[in-house]
């Protein structure tokens, strides 16, 4: 039996079974930002420490991550951050603006509350010191975290007629697809609005971003004052991809997105329509950069260490080396450096903060 796109991925990627939900978590299908490279982690610790400066350092400081995986981030920035600040360098925050006064410097990691949104079972291994919940908790003082997360938020896929637009419907069996019925008034106005094709040729496709806006609008709204940091792969409204980007991905390999659980069913998000669903949430204006800007910003720039070193200090070159190929792979604009960031600031005046 075929049914919308929604419903299909829904289903296959959350349902009881679905690839998300059950069997070992998405590392073992496809590499994102937080498997490849610990300086991920690193480069979100001082988005951290900006957020805990601009927050005048609270007794709490949240770290909710929404699609936890398994939890692997979360583990990521509270060992760094007992790192630092056992070094003495993790209170160390961004000068203050002029004619404030400087900011408290206090111990980082004790003060830190991790929570994990995540449907799948929490991992045995897990520390006790991370909550593990299903949906996004309220009252978030910190930062909440959306690192390839709306990419899997299911949505519906509209097919252009001629006469107008149509969702697609799709055997969750097989991947075949059929037209249904003509898209609500609400998505033929997203449409419009975020995924105009002037003159659409019939069989003309575009992926109906509302449910992600909607997601994302929902999880800034839980935020009482911080950021909200979503990465991911998208596109914007002048640059829409033709026919979408529907994929599936299994084992590390690009598959069919056939939804019947077996595989990862994407599909890449309108960031520009996700961006003002959460600016008219949050009232404060938002930054959109790419991966490979945001990290340069935070100084993970991935140049090569000076040659210099590799006569004085051999096994210091060798790691410096591996550490910059790692930064590298981050910011290669073909790939992970190609995603997204988008900061979204609520309730605290961060132009300075944004603006890094």
């Amino acid at each position: 039996m075929s049914i919308r796109w929604r419903d299909a991925m829904d289903r296959a990627l959350y349902g009881p079974g679905g690839f998300f939900v059950a069997g070992p978590g998405p590392a073992d299908h496809f590499r994102t930002s937080v498997h490849a490279s610990l300086a991920f982690g690193a480069a979100l610790l001082r988005v951290l420490a900006q957020v805990d400066a601009a927050l005048g350092h609270p007794a709490r400081l949240d770290v909710v991550d929404v699609g936890a995986g398994r939890g692997e981030l979360l583990r990521t920035i509270a060992s760094r951050a007992a790192i630092e600040d056992a070094a003495g360098s993790a209170d160390t925050v961004p000068a203050p603006a002029a004619g404030r006064p400087s900011p408290t410097r206090s111990p980082l990691a004790a003060r830190l509350r991790l929570t994990a949104v995540e449907l799948a079972p929490r991992p045995d291994d897990l520390p006790d010191t991370v909550d593990w919940v299903a949906e996004v908790p309220a009252g978030i003082t910190g930062l909440l975290l959306a690192t390839e997360w709306l990419d899997n938020v299911p949505l519906d896929v509209a097919v252009h007629t001629g006469g107008g637009w149509r969702y697609l419907l799709v055997d969750p069996a097989t991947g075949a697809e059929t037209v249904g019925d003509p898209v609500s008034p609400e998505d033929d106005d997203w449409l419009a609005t975020w995924w105009p094709v002037p003159g659409a040729a019939a069989g003309t496709r575009a992926e109906v971003g509302r449910s992600r806006d909607l997601a994302w609008a929902n999880a800034v709204g839980r935020v009482e004052r911080g950021l909200a940091l979503a990465v991911d792969y998208g596109h914007l409204r002048q640059d829409r991809p033709v026919d979408g980007t529907l994929a599936g991905y299994r084992g590390g390999r690009q598959v069919p997105p056939v939804p019947d659980g077996t595989c990862d069913v994407t599909a890449h998000v309108a960031l520009d329509s996700v961006a003002s669903a959460g600016e008219r949430v949050a009232r404060c204006a938002y930054s959109l950069r790419s991966q490979r800007e945001a990290l340069r910003a935070l100084g993970a720039d991935g140049g090569r260490p000076p040659l210099a070193l590799a006569a004085t200090d051999p096994a210091g070159y060798v790691r410096a080396l591996a550490a910059a190929s790692a930064v590298g792979e981050l910011t290669d604009p073909a790939g992970l450096g190609g995603h997204w960031w988008l900061r979204q600031p609520v309730g605290v005046e961060w132009d300075a903060v944004v603006a890094r």
